[in-house]
């Protein structure tokens, strides 16, 4: 296992999770226009287990680490959040194990399983005003940018994560919680969405200031 490969897969899992929970406060109150307002709540009571049982977790490659905080999100995220976000680092944990020396085809890979796994988990697809609405598009952006470096690929992301998370502000909500307001969620960003976009701005951040490319 590339001890390169896995460092910066330990950074990104920690920049989101450090982000999940920095940005409670702003999270629920995206969510409260038109949801519930706990999604900032439930995905930072996640991620501080993940940060706080850090040390003590078990894993050899970066599959490893990315299935050891799927279970720990399922475990301990409510609502909805929980499967979603668990079904996501798992389904890209799957992708990646036992690959040796992941590389940028392989984090695509691993991606798409996540994007996959939540189509699935949560019924729900693009347009239906969800995370995927800003997911899908930046992951697309990284793709088609990996060729630039793995640094102008990020910032590519972020910037179409952003967009596509603005966006969201105009569309009617089909799944959770908004989807109940009809016409009235048209008015408001899916807090979701804007989560993702938060959380691209964040990795992207702390790659290009650890000077980092892919291994």
């Amino acid at each position: 296992m590339s001890k390169t490969a896995l460092s910066q897969a330990e950074l990104v899992v920690r920049v989101i999770a450090q982000t999940a929970v920095g940005n409670e406060t702003y999270f629920c109150e995206l969510d409260a226009v038109v949801g519930d307002g706990d999604f900032g709540y439930s995905l930072a009571r996640g991620f501080e287990v993940v940060l706080g049982d850090w040390d003590a977790m078990e894993y050899s490659d970066v599959g490893g680490l990315l299935k050891r905080t799927a279970v720990t999100l399922s475990k301990r995220i409510g609502g909805t959040s929980g499967p979603i976000w668990g079904t996501a680092f798992l389904r890209a944990g799957g992708v990646l194990t036992n690959v040796t020396d992941p590389g940028g085809a392989d984090v695509i890979a691993a991606l798409r399983a996540a994007i996959e796994g939540i189509k699935q988990r949560g019924s729900t697809d693009l347009g239906d005003k969800t995370l995927l609405d800003a997911l899908v598009p930046a992951v697309d952006e990284l793709e088609a940018a990996l060729g630039e470096g793995a640094g102008a690929a990020l910032e590519r992301a972020a910037a179409k994560a952003r967009e596509s998370a603005e966006a969201t502000k105009g569309m009617v909500a089909q799944r959770g919680r908004a989807a109940y307001t009809g016409e009235r969620s048209r008015d408001s960003v899916d807090a979701g969405a804007i989560g993702v976009a938060v959380m691209f701005e964040a990795v992207t951040k702390a790659w290009r200031e650890a000077g980092l490319e892919l291994a």
